[in-house]
């Protein structure tokens, strides 16, 4: 018995369809009692046929010795009833017979009696209006519904469960390895369309993110690999001798190229993982330390607007996004010329300034993808601009960079203020 039952529960689709039946069982059986109890207090056929019986019994006794007038009666309910009467005296002779056709086997018969003296009795019969095999075909018919409305439980069953096993089949395969796997969207409509769309697209998502971590990956061993072997030229001149200040720069310079590297793959994977610690800083605090990271004074640091005293960010992520606008000027726009601090109409604004040679046109947008290279400058991974505007997305805010009137470029890093935290400062130019 058990299972019988764990059967029925390993699929949606049987447990749909058994329902059905279960609830078509128990309508029938709900139907048929509620017959039942309306028809307790309603007179049973036997009582209604030993009333038609003493009905015919009596007037035919009335008229039993008037031949004519028995005629009569007998032809007047031969025709007002549709049925074929059989009359017949106490020796069982036809006395007459009316209707249409021949009556083969009584349905009933009415004794004619007069002071319990038996006369004769009348045959009633509807032979022409009888069913032949009612609960035969009764029964075929109950048969035929059932099937019928099994045949529907099962078509709704699995019009039902489709959607559902069609998306497991997906996540299985995805599963699995095969991330070109997707739910076949032909004959899906409501929530199961929209349950197959998001499927759909967290396939997507996960196809190009495995993507651009496998390329990622490659394009990061082949750039680790420059600074590794510089620093193992460094280290055998060190060995032989050479360990002058020259030397140690170099050595210091690739070091702080690795950690570079490396702190850019830490913050994208935080943002992967949408590992945000969001805290209140202050944005002037924020630039000036970029700078001094940077190796630059903040004699090019300005603040415009109203400035608010702090703004909710994270504090890893958003230093990182300064440090690469300002690395992106310094390495190919012909080094920092200013870095803008501008508040107002609820946003914040860090803007670094370069003195190179713009962009071409149609190229502010693409210097914020992966792995671009402005200018076909092959050098770095273009992942700085990929992951200012990451991290300005992750915060709510955007990215943007544009040619700026005079000479060089402007690129951007905004944000929103939230309201009611902290209070205004007024920035100067």
């Amino acid at each position: 018995m058990s299972r019988l039952v764990d059967y029925f529960r390993a699929s949606l689709r049987r447990k749909i369809f058994v329902g059905f039946s279960a609830a078509m069982l128990f309508t029938g059986l709900l139907v048929t009692s509620g017959f039942a109890l309306l028809s307790t207090n309603q007179p049973t056929w036997r009582t209604e046929t030993d009333r038609i019986r003493r009905f015919v019994g009596d007037a035919f006794a009335a008229t039993w010795d008037a031949p004519q007038r028995r005629e009569a009666l007998a032809r007047n309910l031969a025709n007002n009833l549709d049925l074929d009467l059989v009359v017949k005296d106490a020796s069982g002779r036809v006395l007459t017979q009316h209707g249409p056709a021949t009556c083969v086997r009584a349905a009933m018969t009415a004794p004619v009696a007069r002071d319990g003296v038996v006369l004769g009795s009348v045959d009633i019969c509807s032979d022409r209006h009888r069913v032949p095999h009612p609960g035969r075909r009764l029964g075929i018919a109950l048969l035929a519904s059932l099937v019928v409305l099994w045949g529907f439980a099962g078509r709704i069953a699995r019009h039902m469960s489709g959607p559902i096993a069609e998306i497991g089949r997906v996540a299985r395969e995805i599963g699995e390895g095969n991330l070109r796997a997707r739910a076949r969207l032909s004959g899906f409509h409501g929530e199961e369309a929209h349950l197959a769309h998001m499927i759909n697209e967290m396939a997507d998502r996960i196809e190009k993110q495995l993507a651009d971590q496998r390329e990622l990956l490659a394009a990061v061993s082949h750039e680790i690999r420059t600074p590794l072997a510089r620093i193992r030229i460094l280290v055998e001149l060190a060995r032989e001798g050479a360990l002058d200040a020259k030397t140690l720069d170099d050595l210091e310079r690739e070091v702080i190229e690795i950690d570079a590297l490396v702190s850019e793959l830490l913050a994208s994977s935080r943002l992967d993982f949408a590992a945000l610690t969001m805290r209140e800083l202050d944005p002037i605090e924020l630039a000036t330390r970029a700078l001094e990271r940077a190796g630059l004074t903040d004699d090019v640091l300005s603040a415009e607007g109203a400035l608010p005293k702090t703004i909710a960010a994270d504090a890893t992520l958003l230093p990182r996004a300064l440090a690469n606008l300002l690395e992106n000027a310094r390495r190919h726009g012909g080094g920092v010329t200013g870095l803008r601090v501008v508040g107002g109409e609820g946003k914040l604004a860090f803007e670094v300034e370069d003195d190179g040679p713009g962009f071409e046109p149609g190229e502010e947008s693409r210097v914020f993808d992966r792995f671009y290279s402005h200018g076909g400058d092959r050098t770095g991974l273009g992942l700085g601009l990929a992951l200012v505007r990451r991290i300005a997305n992750a915060h709510g805010g955007r990215a943007y960079a544009k040619n700026r009137e005079d000479k060089g470029a402007r690129v951007g890093l905004e944000l929103p203020i939230a309201r009611g935290k902290g209070g205004v400062a007024s920035g100067g130019g």
